[in-house]
Parts: structure tokens; sequence; C-alpha cells
């Protein structure tokens, strides 16, 4: 549990933050040899605690105060807490005054196996719980006790809707126990983030805070030199200080832990700022037509799961003729090659509504993990000024980056994290390796009921959606609700065509319709209801079921590709039977889907000639033994990704430190 004796001096200090000391390779290797054990003991101290029973026990002294007593018992509490650290008894009396404030004022109770949540959540770990067991509730525990001992704190999830909706939600829990509760979101302004960042609680997405964080470094220098910021206040010049918008980075629950500190920390965040003048036009230009020019098999390679493309030697060749008339920038071979392979990058890697989308004629990039709009961000190198003019779109100024900073490298300068997410066992070794966050299994508070239905593989798109269409038709005239996932937004919106051709009425939420997200969420367990969705409805979303439906059968989730890791599909399929209510689930895929056709595989290409044959689709343990072997192979692939750029990131710090730079 964290220690506030040893760290009170670093909650005290004028912006709070761990030092993570570089790792020589011994101790890294060494640390490797023993992180499975050191893994192990760290649950079983979690495991090892009657937190459950204690809570209980205090329960109905609590319950008999009247609402002003308990505040004033939370206020006590606060002072004890804050005087004699986070022991097992005082918190133990604060976890049952959470659960009774809950209770009146959220008409919710915590279950026994969200009180063993929060334990965990307190003691530094990831707590794994079932999807719709509850996890934003189970965060006030760990979130009101550690803000009552005065640390900071953020509860980080994936996009601005959950931070906005989870802050409104619990904010009557926190008030009754004298709590400040805020959140920040996209729109809020330097002003605004200081108030928020400065409540005891605060609500904030993961994209939002790093880039808060990124630009307080930007205001006070390389490194946060605290015996200066402390003068500053001393002395009244709080010049630096009143440009910073975050208090430090005290205590993190991150919400869907696997998606933030796993799946995107693939790619590091960048902070820019204007470049000033708009880039040559002709220059993009120019290098869109070579690209054009050349011929794919013959001239490039692209590869599909690496997402690169390489320039053959003869390649190279063809685009020495087409240049070598050209002048300036396109006479030398090295920095010509590098502005063609980006253009083809423009051209065949990204593809719109998919990676991107055009709104009020700008080229805006989709979160490929939550399905959302990324509105102020860009690619760098040229690569988002070739898109617009692939698109047709007015050219935005190039941006200079001014820092730049992973995930990786980021949640590990928190003095306290912890996380919580339905799907963590299939990367515990690497949490643990990079984090030092042990995984701890929570049991479902009712047994689940959740069917799986199986899954069809068929060899083509056009299979696929017929039969998907076919399968809604059918689920939605016995009165079930069903929730259709996609990958991206043209998928959406190929299947809302074939529905609508079918005279099947459906809703579709994606990066289009943001805005109207809540209502669909709302509406999506109704009776009869057809709701397409991107990942959007994949994490953080409860939709209700009412008596009727679940009596002929529940929610049903219908899956139409795989995703490139195992734990998004079942983060899709747990949006239903939940809490122990009825539902069931499926997946229908193509051999043309992009996980299966990137493969290339033999079996998958014999595969394809049967199926092709047959007109029939796969179905049983080959199917799902197919597109497991895919996603086995991306996994691995992104894993390694993930370790080469931390790797990278510290080299570059090291580089950085010496040049003086931020980041």
């Amino acid at each position: 549990m964290f220690d506030l004796a040893r760290e009170r001096t670093a909650l005290h200090s004028a912006y709070p933050e761990r030092h993570v000391p570089k790792e020589g390779w011994f101790d890294r290797h060494g640390t490797r040899l023993v992180s499975p054990l050191l893994r192990r003991l760290r649950v079983r101290q979690c495991m090892k605690t009657a937190v459950v029973e204690q809570v209980a026990e205090q329960g109905p002294d609590i319950a008999r105060l009247s609402d002003d007593q308990l505040t004033q018992l939370a206020k006590q509490l606060r002072d004890r807490l804050r005087r004699d650290g986070l022991s097992e008894e005082l918190v133990c009396r604060s976890f049952a005054l959470v659960r009774e404030a809950a209770h009146r004022t959220l008409a919710q109770r915590h279950y026994d196996v969200q009180i063993f949540g929060g334990w965990v959540l307190l003691n530094g770990c990831i707590a794994e719980m079932a999807t719709g067991e509850g996890k934003t509730l189970t965060a006030t525990l760990a979130a009101a006790t550690a803000a009552m001992a005065g640390v900071p704190v953020h509860v980080i999830t994936v996009n601005d809707y959950l931070t906005a909706r989870d802050a409104r939600e619990m904010k009557p829990l926190y008030e009754m126990l004298g709590l400040s509760v805020g959140a920040v979101t996209h729109e809020l302004d330097p002003v605004a983030r200081r108030g928020a960042y400065g409540c005891d609680v605060t609500y904030c997405c993961n994209k939002e805070l790093a880039f808060d964080y990124l630009r307080d470094r930007l205001a006070v220098g390389r490194q946060p030199n605290r015996i200066q910021l402390q003068l500053e206040r001393l002395y009244g010049d709080a010049t630096k200080l009143r440009q910073l918008v975050l208090r430090g980075l005290c205590f993190g629950i991150v919400d869907e832990a696997d998606s933030v500190l796993v799946d995107e920390a693939r790619v590091p965040l960048i902070i820019s700022g204007a470049g000033g003048q708009v880039p040559e036009r002709h220059i993009y230009e120019t290098a869109l037509t070579l690209a054009k020019g050349l011929e794919r098999g013959q001239d490039f390679s692209l590869d599909g799961r690496e997402r690169s493309i390489r320039l053959t030697p003869q390649g190279q060749a063809t685009l020495g003729k087409l240049a070598k008339d050209l002048k300036g920038i396109w006479s030398g071979p090295r920095r010509r090659e590098e502005l063609v392979r980006q253009a083809l990058t423009a051209l065949y890697l990204f593809n719109r509504d998919v990676q991107y989308l055009i709104r009020d004629e700008k080229v805006q990039i989709i979160d490929e993990y939550t399905g959302r709009i990324m509105g102020d961000r860009s690619w760098e190198q040229g690569l988002h000024q070739m898109i617009e003019l692939k698109e047709g779109c007015p050219l935005t100024p190039m941006n200079a980056p001014l820092a730049r900073l992973t995930y990786q490298r980021f949640f590990r300068r928190y003095l306290w994290l912890s996380g919580m997410t339905g799907t963590a066992q299939e990367v515990a070794g690497e949490l643990w390796n990079v984090y030092r966050l042990a995984t701890v299994t929570i049991p479902p508070n009712r047994p689940l009921q959740r069917r799986w239905m199986g899954e069809r593989m068929f060899a083509t798109a056009e299979q696929k959606w017929d039969a998907v269409v076919e399968r809604i038709g059918k689920l939605r005239g016995q009165g079930r609700p069903v929730l259709v996932g996609t990958r991206s937004v043209a998928a959406s919106e190929i299947l809302s065509k074939q529905l609508a051709r079918a005279k099947i009425e459906h809703v579709v939420l994606n990066a289009r319709q943001d805005q109207e997200e809540a209502a669909v969420v709302a509406a999506a367990g109704d009776q009869g209801r057809v709701t397409v969705a991107t990942n959007m409805a994949g994490r953080g979303t409860d939709i209700k079921v009412t008596r009727s439906v679940a009596q002929v059968g529940g929610l049903h989730v219908l899956a139409t590709e795989r995703h490139e890791a195992k734990r998004i599909d079942r983060q899709l399929h747990g949006r239903t039977g939940r809490q122990g209510e009825p539902g069931s689930c499926e997946t229908v895929t193509s051999l043309e889907d992009e996980l299966l056709a990137t493969s290339h595989g033999r079996v998958v290409r014999w595969v394809a000639r049967r199926l092709i044959a047959s007109d029939k689709p796969l179905e049983g343990w080959l199917a799902s033994f197919l597109a497991r072997r895919a996603q086995l192979s991306a996994e691995r692939l992104h894993a390694r990704t993930r370790r080469e750029l931390l790797q990278h990131e510290d080299q570059l710090e090291s580089t950085l430190a010496f040049s003086g730079r931020v980041e």
C-alpha cells in the first residue's frame, strides 16, 4: 500500500512525480529472471486480507448515522488518515463510509467483490473485473480514501465521454464526503483545466492528461526543478507556477488499463507548435505524382502487418528516371525516396473512413482503439499534408515538434499507480515488467450467463455482410436488441446500406455521430433495437436491458471482424450478459477482413480456395484457429513494437539530456 510517511516529502513538493532511474543491461535482465516470483508475491499480499469482513462489520454502525453525522465522521476520518496514514484499520473504516455514502447519494451499494477490488486498487495493482461488474463505482473506494488522506487523485478514462459521465454520476458521493470533483475534457481552457486538476479527485482522459503534462514540462524546462519551484512559491515570484496546469503526478487510477497502458503505448505522444507557413504545395503534389507512377509489386512492396512501404531496387531506378528532369530536393536520391515513400504511405496505407474522415474540409484522425475523432492531432513529416492533397482539402501548416513522450515513460512517473479492466491477464507479464503492476483477478458478483454462439468465417466480405443482415433480421424478429460491432467507419456504413436495403430499422454510432453517443447507447438495449457501432461502444458503455428483453434472451452482440488483440474482442462481447443477466454473442468474419488478409499464410489461402469452391462458411474450431493464429501474430508484432519504442525512448532521453531539450 502507498506509504504516506515515505512519500510525504514528494507529495508536498511543488510538482510531485517519481524519478525513474535508467536500468542497465544487468538490471534489466536480472529483474526479468525474478519478475514472475515478485509478481506472484505481490498478488498474494493483496489476497491475504479480511478487508471485506472488516468493512461489513462496520456497516451497521455507520448506517445508523444521519447525513450530517456521516459528513462529520468523514471529516474526522480525513484528519486521522492525514496524520496516521493508510493503515488497514483506517482504510476499512473509509471503505465502509464510502459504501454508505454511495447507497444514500447514488442508490448503489458496493458489492463485496467491489470492496475487494477497491483494496486491490489502493495497493497499487491492476484489478481485473469482468465487464459489467461496476469498475466506475469500485474506483470511488480507492479514490475517495486516497483523497481524504490528502493525496491528489487522477481517475483516468479512455475518452471525454466517459470522463464527463463518470465525474457527473459520482460527484454526489464525493461531495457527501467533503471532497471536490473536477473533470478535464478537450474543450476546457488552461484556467479551467487548472481548476479541475486542483480538485481532490479529477476525472480526465489519458490523452488530455499526458498532453497537459507535456505542456507543463515545456513551461518549466527539461526537468521540473523542485528547489527552484519551491523558492518561487516561497518568495512570491510564481511566474512558472502560474503556467503549470497539473499539481504533479501523485495517484493515478487507470480505467481500461490494458487499452491505455498497452495498446496505446505503441505510438509516442508529440506536442507541436505551429510551423508558421503553409508548406510548399508543389513539393507534395510532385511527390504524389511520382508515387502514382510506381507500380505495386515491382517498384515497391507493401507490408500490411508492419504498415510499412519499401522501395525495391527497380523502384529506386524507376523513381530516378521519373525525377531526372526535376531540380532542387529531387536531385538527391535519399530525400527524393523519403518524400515518395511518404506519398505511397498516404495513398496505400491510410484510407478514408478507416484511419481518418473528412469533416468541414479537414482531415481528422480516427483513434483506432476508441473509434473517436482526435480533433487537434495531425500526422508528422508531411504525411498529413499529403493526405489533405489526396482528398482535395486545403493545406494546413506543418507543425514543429516541441516535446514527445510515451505512455510507458509517463505513467511510470506517478508516485502511486493502479488500474482496472476486464481484460488484463493476457498482458499481465508486460504490465508487470514495464509498470510493476501485478494483476489480481476479482471474482464476479453473479455467475456469468452470457452464451457464446460460435464463429462463422466466409470466403468473401460480400458473403459475410449477407449473413450478418440475415442474422440481424432473425434476431430482431424475436424482439431481441442487437449490437453489431465493426472496426471502422467505412465498415459501419457499408452494413448500414445493406440493412437499409433490407428495410431493417437501425442506428449507427461512429465518429460521424459522436455527439449522439449518449442517446444511442441509452437506447441500444430496447426491444428490437439494432445498433451498428465502431469501437466507440466497445469499452466503458453500459447497455441496460428491460425485463421483457431479458425474458427473450437479452442483448445479442454480433462482431463482424476480429481485432488485432483478443482482449478487444472480449471487451465487445462484454457489452452483453452483465451482472448475471442473460445475453449472447457471436462472430461473423471473412477471409478478406484486414487481419486475415494481411497474414497471407498458406493455410489461409488453402482454406479460401476450399470455401469458395464449397460456397459454405467455415465453422467450429478451424474458424477460431485461423482467426486466433492471425491475432497472435499481430499481438507479438505489437509487443515487439512497444519494447523497441521503450528502448528507443530511453536512448533518446540520454541524447536529449545532453542537448538540454525537453524529453
